[in-house]
């Protein structure tokens, strides 16, 4: 068995003897790395962030900032990161460290006060820093808006980053304001060079493992072997598992770097999205091809769960609340179920059969999303929650229409957080196609989609609120659809 090992900011360490379910956030604080904090144990503050080196988009590798309470250490055997104190450089002898142009901002700016959050922030800031596509705008003032400096520096890359006394103001001024990578950087260098490769793990300690096979047919022959295991890709939800329940597995299992679950094609007749791509990932190959799947990136969860959260994932654990099946379901999209024997192809109309429940069988895994072209030419996503960005829905809509001379030829409405399973609005779908795209037919319409579902109260909304949501999310997007679609 090959000792499993992490390199962090720099220097190899081996990962023994941390238990299967240690977190990266307490194996690095456990070597006196204190500058990574916990603040909620749930991806949902951001001062765990650190850095992790992936396969890039643009160049051979990207930094991704991730929150290390919810990746098990034992996941990046092999990998390389980097944590706020990685950043700084050595300073000549006996002088301190030279702060990074990310931390030299916040320091500058008034972006910290009492200092607990701002490591986090810092890594999450110095992974847009590196983003390769990022580019200053020749005129400061021109193509800027609030979530978007003149230096390129898109403030989503903080939304999963909390802070509760220094304000935001400073903080997104450094983000404003910090240049471009010196040729000198040895993180911007770092860019140029392939990634680490994925490594089989085998971590045992304790009587639990953590398992990565190399291939998809080895991984299915394990899952065959072990049907109690649990499946993990980015960990976002599974390490909220084991942080605020406790849960524990006796075995676990990693997919997220299998290079079959891994791939993006476009075909001429569909899109195959692999299970275990990151949805920045998604987002940042597809590039805007699929324009409904565009509108939901920036509305799930926040950037650093972007950076490890999965379709697979987030189909696979059959959430009615999830945000991404409702988007899928208005695509009318199918998910490529893989076990030893072979593969089959289910309808996601067809494939959630109860709460939290599928026709997934045990041994199987989602291996791919298939989207079919072409796409509707009317899409959108609306999400009802409290906060704008970094919430989880009340309500989740999200239509795909097919408008022929003022005729809805066709109608797809998928609909989250108002049943035991994410849905389809059937009886709105009929309500709409073959009737004329007016006032009178979606308010019609729109009085079909209030009932479409069995809504429940609880502590984020009532049923009558999320049935109202229902029928305004038709007429906002009856507003909002630009005549010419509709003529």
């Amino acid at each position: 068995m090959v000792t499993a090992r992490i390199t962090v900011n720099g220097k190899e360490a081996p990962i023994s003897p941390a238990a299967p379910h240690t977190t990266v956030l307490d194996f690095l604080r456990e070597r006196g790395l204190t500058g990574t904090k916990e603040g909620c144990a749930e991806g949902e503050c951001g001062a765990c962030s650190v850095l992790v080196a992936r396969a890039g988009v643009n160049k051979p590798t990207d930094w991704v900032a991730v929150n290390a309470c919810l990746v098990p250490v034992a996941a990046l055997d092999g990998q390389e990161v980097v944590t706020s104190e990685g950043l700084a450089t050595a300073g000549e002898p006996g002088m301190p460290p030279v702060l990074h142009p990310v931390q030299e901002e916040m320091a500058v700016r008034g972006g910290s006060q009492c200092g607990y959050c701002t490591p986090g922030f810092v890594c999450s800031m110095a992974a847009e820093y590196y983003r390769p596509d990022r580019c200053a705008h020749a005129d400061p003032a021109g193509g800027t808006d609030a979530e978007h400096g003149p230096n390129g520096f898109d403030l989503h890359a903080l939304s999963g980053n909390l802070c509760r006394c220094t304000g935001y103001r400073p903080i997104r001024d450094a983000a404003f304001a910090v240049g471009e990578p010196t040729d000198d950087d040895p993180l911007a260098q770092r860019r140029e060079q392939s990634p680490p490769a994925p490594v089989a793990t085998e971590y045992a300690q304790d009587d639990r493992v953590f398992l990565r096979r190399s291939t998809l047919a080895e991984t299915l022959r394990l899952l065959r072997e072990r049907p109690d295991a649990v499946v993990v890709a980015g960990s976002t939800d599974w390490g909220v598992e084991v942080n605020i329940r406790s849960r524990r597995a006796d075995c676990v299992i990693a997919v997220d770097r299998l290079p079959e679950l891994r791939e993006l094609r476009v075909e001429s007749d569909h899109i195959e999205i692999g299970a275990a791509l990151t949805l920045t990932e998604i987002e940042r190959r597809l590039d805007g091809q699929v324009p409904l799947l565009a509108q939901l990136f920036p509305q799930f969860a926040s950037r650093l769960i972007r950076n490890s959260a999965t379709l697979g994932g987030n189909l696979g654990t059959g959430s009615p609340i999830g945000d991404s099946p409702p988007v899928l379901l208005a695509l009318e999209a199918s998910v490529v179920l893989a076990d030893a024997d072979g593969e089959r192809e289910v309808p996601l109309a067809e494939y959630f059969t109860g709460y939290r429940q599928s026709v997934r069988r045990p041994g199987e895994l989602i291996r791919s999303v298939r989207v079919p072209l072409p796409l509707s030419p009317v899409a959108a996503f609306h999400k009802i929650a409290k906060r704008r960005f970094d919430d989880i829905s009340s309500v989740a809509v999200a239509f795909a229409l097919g408008l022929e001379d003022g005729i809805v030829r066709k109608a797809r409405i998928g609909l989250g957080g108002v049943a035991a399973t994410p849905i389809r609005a059937l009886a709105t779908e009929a309500a709409l196609e073959g009737k004329p795209w007016s006032a009178e037919t979606v308010e019609a319409a729109a009085r079909v989609l209030r009932g479409e579902g069995t809504p429940m109260d609880d502590h984020r909304a009532s049923s009558l609120y999320r049935s109202a949501m229902l029928g305004q999310s038709l007429l906002k997007l009856y507003a909002q659809t630009p005549e010419a679609v509709s003529s």
